[in-house]
């Protein structure tokens, strides 16, 4: 089998930063689903058991814009939040700093939803469903194949959360499987990572955030 120095990844790691570089990107985004995020100072601990909280990484739509597979990030919190409330709960987003675990930061955002429950997600869309009586590691549902995700799943995870929330044990949301999409997308993955990684900001406080779609 041939062996690839790390000299030779750290070179193709150098490429795929160069390609993907370009000018800050504004935190609206612009299209048919475009959307503002307002930042409202530290998220509290909600006192309404229908809410499910919707936990963004650090860089979800402010320092990035797009999942691995280039779905607007303004599409997939719409779907989100679509689902959340289709099941008659409401969707309450926060952003967590000191953090770019999609584990831990859902499972901060449990601390904070009346409801125990939440989802966490990054900017390359891997996602989670989370309760706040399991150990960070443990989850509801967690959907790692971020490449495979497209709106109509993240549509299903938000019904899913709320029907945790609201008690009951729904079958978990189909996902496609393909093994070929870890080795395919591995190295834009870890960039990403690397990317939302330079965002975090250790022992920040969680963010309330307030979404507006146009």
């Amino acid at each position: 089998m041939m062996q690839i120095s790390e000299q030779a990844i750290r070179e193709i790691v150098i490429q795929v930063l160069q390609s993907m570089s370009s000018p800050p990107v504004p935190p609206i985004e612009t299209g048919e689903r475009a959307m503002t995020i307002v930042e409202k100072g530290e998220a509290h601990v909600g006192t309404r058991t229908d809410e499910v909280i919707i936990a963004l990484a650090p860089a979800f739509a402010k320092f990035q814009h797009k999942t691995i597979v280039n779905i607007p990030h303004s599409k997939v919190l719409r779907e989100l939040i679509a689902g959340i409330e289709e099941e008659g709960l409401r969707a309450r987003v926060v952003r967590i700093l000191r953090t770019s675990d999609v584990a831990f930061i859902a499972h901060d955002a449990t601390r904070l939803s009346g409801s125990g429950i939440a989802i966490g997600i990054q900017s390359r869309g891997t996602t989670v469903i989370h309760q706040k009586d399991l150990p960070p590691l443990s989850n509801l549902e967690l959907f790692p194949q971020s490449p495979l995700l497209d709106l109509a799943t993240y549509r299903a995870i938000g019904r899913n959360a709320a029907k945790y929330a609201k008690g009951d044990s729904p079958a978990p949301v189909p996902t496609r499987n393909d093994q070929m999409a870890r080795p395919k997308f591995q190295a834009k993955a870890a960039i990403l990572h690397i990317k939302e990684t330079e965002h975090v900001i250790a022992g920040a406080k969680p963010v309330e955030l307030e979404v507006r779609f146009k």
